[in-house]
């Protein structure tokens, strides 16, 4: 599977290069709990040996890759704390264990960037990581991630989603 080729193609160079450094991150999220490797040596590995090259049938294109050192070590540091926020919007009957590996990545990134990156407008981060979503599954899993970000975004930054700094109206990605 491809999903760069999923990721919708807008915005200027320097969005594009944040948005494949955010698929980049949340495709190292995975490998991370996968395999059990430390986020630094993940991170290393990403940055010799796969952002800006073609590996395995997938391009994984020019990255930010300050971004995406800043996302996969973030999001690992404060793993604990984004799991209890978002444990905290799911149901009961759907916990966080019983999500796929590659969902909980993508939920916890876009977490983080709701929790610790203030410099990134609410609908930008919701909307990047729904992107994200939608190139690894086809079925309800965009929805969740959109319903989890969405109501993560009304509790971390209530302000964000009125309009207000870092609220609607035309962003960079």
């Amino acid at each position: 599977m491809n999903p760069a080729g999923k990721i919708r193609e807008t915005g200027t160079e320097p969005g594009r290069r944040r948005t494949a450094a955010r698929l980049a991150a949340v495709q190292a999220l995975y490998q991370i709990e996968v395999t059990g490797a430390s986020p630094a040596n993940t991170v290393g590995e990403f940055l010799r040996h796969r952002l800006g090259t073609q590996a395995e049938g997938e391009n994984f294109g020019a990255a930010d890759e300050a971004l995406f050192a800043v996302l996969v070590e973030g999001t690992c540091a404060r793993r604990a704390e984004l799991d209890q926020h978002i444990a905290s919007v799911l149901t009961p009957d759907w916990p966080l264990e019983r999500l796929e590996i590659i969902l909980r990545a993508i939920l916890r990134a876009g977490a983080y960037e709701l929790l610790a990156r203030p410099d990134v407008p609410t609908r930008v981060a919701i909307s990047e990581y729904l992107d994200i979503a939608h190139a690894f599954f086809a079925g309800k899993e965009p929805g969740l991630v959109n319903g989890v970000l969405d109501r993560l975004a009304r509790t971390l930054r209530p302000e964000g989603l009125r309009g207000g700094a870092g609220g609607s109206g035309p962003a960079p990605r």
